[in-house]
């Protein structure tokens, strides 16, 4: 039998900030006593399929999946973002980008321009944005853009289609967002937020396996101890981490009225 995997790939925006996940969750792992293998799962390969697997022990999982599968799926842990806005919290938001040059100055200004998002089953990077714009959407009776591009897999794809002039507007995930311009300001810089999105909880770390409840404290205690850890300091920093939060399945149910999917972009946007 393989042994159960780790994985931060949702949150890692740049190599330095995947090389510090690499690092918290093998010291996490190393403290709960538990040899389970840290493995890369990088883009453009679908989130979906590895939150699907069976031998989850420790990933990253949007909080839209988790909501609607929680049978199948424990939450073991929430990132804790240290940026003010989150006032502690473990809850995001999407910011609605244009590129830094660009004219517009609120979200009314990029209607009639082509509109970005992620993937379709993205809670950050689409569902989230176009549940946004519905009510305007509806008050209008007719589409609010002209096109909508999808594909862009991540925010960093957002990004780049927004400085190639592919997309007027696109969503980023804000913690994802928050760790870019940490990591790569200069390439974060190249957009600007003019609308952010209500909070909703954040992305955790969940696990698929019929963990024993002594190997969930193991892990949790480890998570809590990784917040005070000297040598995780610069790591923490990195990763614009506070510490943790320890969720219960049923902080997450105000997905449940959420799409998993979000439909026909045309009458989305």
């Amino acid at each position: 039998m393989s042994l159960p995997i780790a994985n931060a790939r949702m949150y890692s925006a740049s190599a330095s900030v995947k090389k510090d996940w690499k690092i918290l969750l093998g010291w996490i792992l190393r403290y709960a006593g538990l040899e389970w293998p840290v493995i890369d799962y990088d883009p453009p390969a679908p989130l979906s399929t590895l939150w699907a697997r069976d031998d989850l022990g420790l990933v990253l999982m949007c909080g839209l999946p988790f909501a609607h599968d929680r049978k199948r799926v424990r939450p073991i842990a929430a990132p804790l973002p240290s940026t003010a806005r989150y006032a502690g919290r473990a809850v995001y938001c999407t910011d609605i980008v244009v590129r830094a040059d660009s004219s517009a100055r609120n979200l009314s200004d990029t209607f009639g321009g082509t509109i970005g998002y992620t993937v379709p089953d993205s809670l950050s990077g689409a569902i989230a944005l176009a549940r946004h714009l519905a009510p305007i959407r509806a008050a209008s009776g007719r589409p609010l853009y002209r096109d909508a591009v999808g594909g862009l897999i991540h925010a960093r794809g957002v990004i780049q289609a927004l400085i190639d002039r592919r997309i007027d507007v696109g969503p980023l995930d804000s913690y994802y967002h928050d760790l870019l311009r940490a990591a790569d300001p200069q390439f974060a810089e190249q957009v600007r937020t003019i609308a952010s999105t209500e909070t909703r909880p954040l992305p955790l770390f969940v696990s698929t396996l019929p963990l024993e409840t002594a190997n969930v404290e193991r892990l949790r205690k480890a998570f809590r101890a990784s917040a005070r850890a000297i040598e995780l300091a610069p790591v923490r920093q990195s990763l614009c981490l506070g510490g943790f939060a320890f969720p219960e399945a049923d902080e997450y149910d105000s997905m449940l009225d959420l799409p998993r999917h979000l439909g026909d972009p045309n009458e989305a946007f």
